[in-house]
């Protein structure tokens, strides 16, 4: 149901794609259907969350949120969205911090343009590569804009843009309110933006526009390798992007379930110590609403330093002494006065992640794997020489005693194996204990996960139900 009805919004764009030659249409009337469209997309993909996504979890609200827009401090105008656009407006000219998901920028553009007037803003500053975040650059500008972004941007978005088709499965999966298929279309791409200014970590871009400083800083380590943050020193405010992620504080994305390049703990240290030598007193993230407080926001960034560093040193300690990575993702755990939210990032992950990160994904265990024949080859051989009554009385009692983790290798051993009908219902049991138990931890992304293979899985035992497998 869910694909189906996402297919819809899919339709709305391709046929504003089939009706205009984006190549030859005025600006304005360009940004007109883009709206449109936008607008449609938004409507239709909310009426999907609100109708088939029960999870209500941090995507499904994200896609939900109204465009409105809101001065959240002095002479800073915010449009929010799935991700937040910032207008910094100043005597010669404004600044765009971050231009939102392209179905939703046409109209945080005619919102913001409404609060601040309809000029062209004299400089963008794109936090990172990231769709949710550079969607509107090219709506936004005429040509006369000066474009800022990290050094490390152009070959973010060369590796997102090459493996967009890959990615993109990947990302359907966690954020059910994307089309069914890549968008193509001239007029929806926001990939191929060339920075005029390119930010280095270690040199911060310093420009005065107006009555206003402003510093970009390269803050690496988050959301990848281009992060940028705009500091504005006479005010004290931070428009941090997705640094600390959706949520602040939070354990922070150091793995990325969606899949992306690996993210470097120490990095991330780095930019965070010299995060804490700005005294910030106003917190502009690209998600969610702004935070507040001198002292509130150091404590968090202090919390988030410390907690990867722990879970960086636990990891690093643990595979000197010769324990398995298994153990470790198991054993390691953050202590009382570093607990975050992990509904973002997860710390048995990230431990998997600085793992991989310094050793790479051979772990000295299993020869088996520095061959292709996968485990799934052999899975036939196996079902014809195991007791399956024997087994399947094993599964339910792995799920009976709780635990869903073993119970789900034991199945995963048996796959495509009869009696289908009993495995499907066991795996099914298996997956909603890993989802009640994903619900206490609350990390979003395991739990879209979970609910994904539930969908799956679900539908093949009603299908199975209805065509028994007869031998």
């Amino acid at each position: 149901m869910r694909a189906k009805n996402l297919l819809i919004s899919l339709g709305v764009l391709t046929a504003v794609g089939l009706w205009i030659n984006w190549d030859i249409v005025e600006t304005s009337a360009r940004d007109s259907i883009a709206s449109a469209a936008g607008k449609a997309a938004v409507a239709n993909l909310s009426g999907v969350v609100a109708g088939n996504n029960t999870r209500g979890l941090a995507a499904a609200e994200l896609i939900t949120l109204p465009v409105e827009v809101d001065e959240v401090s002095h002479g800073i105008f915010r449009a929010s969205g799935v991700s937040n656009t910032f207008v910094i407006v100043t005597s010669a000219g404004n600044v765009v911090f971050d231009t939102g998901l392209i179905i939703q920028a046409s109209e945080q553009i005619r919102k913001l343009k409404d609060a601040v007037g309809d000029n062209e803003p004299a400089k963008i500053i794109l936090s990172h590569s990231h769709a949710d975040h550079v969607g509107g650059t090219r709506l936004w500008s005429q040509g006369a804009t000066q474009l800022i972004a990290h050094k490390a941007f152009e070959e973010e978005q060369r590796y997102l843009t090459e493996l967009n088709p890959y990615l993109h499965r990947r990302n359907r999966t966690l954020f059910p309110w994307i089309p069914e298929n890549p968008s193509t279309l001239p007029g929806l791409n926001f990939r191929g933006l060339t920075p005029d200014v390119r930010v280095d970590n270690n040199a911060p871009y310093r420009f005065t526009l107006g009555e206003r400083r402003f510093e970009v800083h390269g803050m690496p380590g988050a959301e990848g390798a281009d992060n940028v943050v705009l500091w504005l020193p006479d005010e004290k405010v931070l428009l941090a992007g997705d640094f600390f992620g959706p949520q602040f504080p939070q354990f922070p994305n150091i793995f990325t379930m969606r899949g992306e390049k690996t993210r470097k703990p120490i990095e991330y240290i780095d930019s965070i110590n010299r995060l804490l030598k700005m005294d910030i007193q106003t917190l502009l993230p690209s998600h969610l609403e702004p935070v507040r407080g001198a002292a509130l926001i150091r404590d968090g960034m202090l919390r988030i330093r410390d907690a990867v560093q722990f879970v960086h040193d636990q990891t690093v300690a643990g595979m000197n002494a010769g324990q398995s990575l298994d153990a470790l993702m198991t054993d390691i755990n953050l202590p009382e006065h570093l607990l975050l939210s992990q509904s973002h990032g997860k710390v048995s992950w990230a431990v998997k992640s600085i793992w991989e990160y310094y050793a790479t994904w051979f772990h000295f265990d299993r020869t088996s794997e520095l061959y292709a024949t996968p485990q799934s080859a052999v899975l036939d051989d196996l079902a014809g020489v195991i007791d399956i009554e024997a087994a399947l009385a094993l599964i339910q009692r792995k799920l009976d005693s709780a635990d869903p983790e073993q119970a789900l290798l034991l199945l995963e051993l048996l796959e495509g194996a009869n009696p289908l009908q009993q495995l499907l219902g066991l795996r099914l049991q298996a997956l909603e204990q890993l989802k009640a138990r994903a619900a206490i931890t609350g990390n979003d992304y395991e739990r879209y996960w979970l609910e994904s293979e539930l969908e799956k899985y679900g539908t093949f035992y009603e299908n199975q139900s209805e065509h028994p497998h007869v031998d």
